[in-house]
């Protein structure tokens, strides 16, 4: 009863009301977060600092520039531009559309490493993209290919090293804590095959399935009309954008305030391309207050104690199994999928990563080896709100939470089935487990 009312096991029920709320969606995604905000501030539970440290952090900033960046595209006509260009290669059926857009997401990620940043220039153009499909606002269709840009930005992006924000922070707390460092191709080569391409293929399939449509086909345009003023200032625009992105460690510039001065720009009177009227529309406030509740809960999980009480409390009820490879494997993918659920995708490796010794240790894996099985745990979130680009995509994409936890859980039912035993093969093949 004591540990009931100590601070930590109050942290502990928040938590769980939190994310019960957040999965049942019983009450809007937006209101939860404002309640966690009230509820934790009336206890003190933690500073003001700690609470509302997701509206401080750069994954914030990122996705409100990005839903600007979003509406600059749509204002100027780029998006209707490109997604003509695009649509008569996809359109001609409806796993090539779906596949295509997949593929899409996953390329780009080889040369934009930011999640937030893909997807804020991916989702408006397969936006318009669905319309001139026929696939009108709200039907399956739209909302399968809302998702296609999320999960495949995300989930198959942890096979790219420097892809999205896990990974760095994986392979930063294994620099500093074990002094392993991961080259780019060992990665890559380790990771793609199955939580890229095979993960894709699986991903393409469920929404083929969950959301069927029936793309318009569509004719290739012979002529458009030539790019405006505006359209030309929005490419220079975003071309300096993605180029500062992807020099950012060249020039410390972090991603976020990158995209905010981008997205300032795109306001600014005459030179920009939004009015208030427009800017007001095109930011999705439910989202960004939702973002900052999930960062905020990941904080207070932090600052209460309750992460590294988790993560304890894990390692002594894993089974100690050396002389049964799979077992500890599977073992070590379960843990990162239960850690998932409380600190999300960015907060699993930096509290993973110091237990891998320990974890190395009783399942006899090397601990390389652990600290690689968190990347397929922390890539295949059960729930939307685990991973904050899979909610991003859904606020741009104005997909129904219900839609994106039924592709979470099936997604995740069929990786966790079919890929984990894959990958343990692959790892083994390739001489990563011992």
């Amino acid at each position: 009863m004591d540990m009931m009312w100590h601070p930590m096991g109050i942290s502990a029920l928040i938590t769980l009301v939190v994310i019960a709320l957040w999965a049942t969606s019983r009450l809007p995604e937006y209101l939860v977060a404002l309640l966690f905000f009230a509820t934790v501030m009336i206890l003190q539970l933690a500073p003001a600092g700690v609470v509302f440290s997701g509206f401080a952090s750069s994954a914030f900033w990122l996705v409100l520039s990005g839903f600007v960046l979003g509406a600059a595209i749509r204002a100027t006509g780029l998006a209707d531009r490109l997604a003509n260009r695009l649509l008569p290669y996809l359109a001609s059926s409806w796993l090539r559309l779906v596949g295509g857009v997949v593929a899409i997401s996953y390329a780009l990620a080889f040369v934009m490493p930011s999640n937030m940043g893909r997807i804020t220039l991916l989702m408006p153009i397969i936006m318009v993209l669905a319309e001139r499909a026929g696939l009108a606002a709200g039907s399956r269709g739209r909302i399968g290919l809302a998702l296609a840009v999320g999960f495949g930005t995300f989930q198959l992006s942890a096979s790219i090293l420097p892809a999205n924000m896990p990974n760095l922070v994986m392979s930063g707390a294994a620099e500093s804590t074990f002094g392993i460092h991961f080259t780019y191709i060992a990665y890559l080569l380790l990771h793609a095959p199955i939580l890229g391409v095979a993960k894709g293929v699986l991903l393409t399939l469920c929404i083929c399935w969950l959301f069927r449509a029936t793309p318009q086909k569509v004719e290739k345009i012979s002529g458009q009309v030539a790019l405006s003023m505006a359209e030309w200032r929005l490419i220079i625009l975003l071309f300096t954008t993605v180029l500062l992105w992807i020099t950012d460690s060249w020039h410390g510039i972090a991603p976020a305030w990158v995209g905010l001065a981008a997205a300032c720009f795109c306001l600014l009177p005459r030179v920009g391309f939004l009015t208030g009227e427009q800017f007001a529309a095109g930011v999705n406030i439910r989202t960004c207050i939702y973002i900052a509740g999930i960062l905020g809960l990941t904080a207070l999980v932090s600052h209460s104690g309750l992460g590294n009480w988790l993560g304890d409390a894990l390692v002594k009820v894993m089974p100690q199994n050396p002389d049964r490879p799979f077992i500890a494997f599977a073992s070590l993918i379960g843990i990162t999928a239960l850690l998932n659920f409380v600190v999300t995708a960015n907060g699993v490796p930096a509290l993973f990563t110091p237990l891998a010794q320990i974890l190395a240790d009783s399942s006899g894996l090397p601990l390389i080896t652990v600290l690689m099985t968190q990347v397929i745990g922390y890539a295949t979130p059960l729930l939307p709100y685990q991973a904050s680009p899979i909610v991003v995509a859904m606020g741009m994409g104005n997909v129904p939470l219900r839609e994106g936890l039924k592709l979470c859980l099936l997604l995740a039912a069929l990786s966790f089935g079919l890929l984990v035993p894959l990958d343990y093969l692959w790892f083994r093949l390739l001489g990563w487990m011992g």
